[in-house]
């Protein structure tokens, strides 16, 4: 995706080998944006793309409710939700 490569060409020096810092760069990157600029950008994706994200998207949330129901003890989740407008 064209995004996420002037996203890691931007930050690239600044990331380390914690991928917290991917989750702590996303959820900064799209706190002051709007819906529709997320829109925009899922329009500029390819269908494979869009399909990828919402799989990765499901199957967070999936493993969320088992750990919530006691079937997945240590689960972390990748990000926690931030409050976006």
């Amino acid at each position: 995706m064209r995004f996420v490569d002037e996203v890691y060409s931007l930050y690239r020096d600044q990331l380390t080998d914690d991928e917290d810092d991917a989750v702590s760069l996303v959820l900064h990157l799209l706190e002051d944006h709007t819906r529709q600029d997320v829109l925009n950008l899922i329009e500029e994706m390819s269908d494979d793309e869009v399909l990828q994200m919402v799989a990765i998207y499901l199957v967070e949330m999936l493993k969320a409710k088992m750990a919530q129901e006691g079937k997945l003890p240590m689960w972390k989740p990748s990000f926690q939700t931030p409050y976006i407008h």
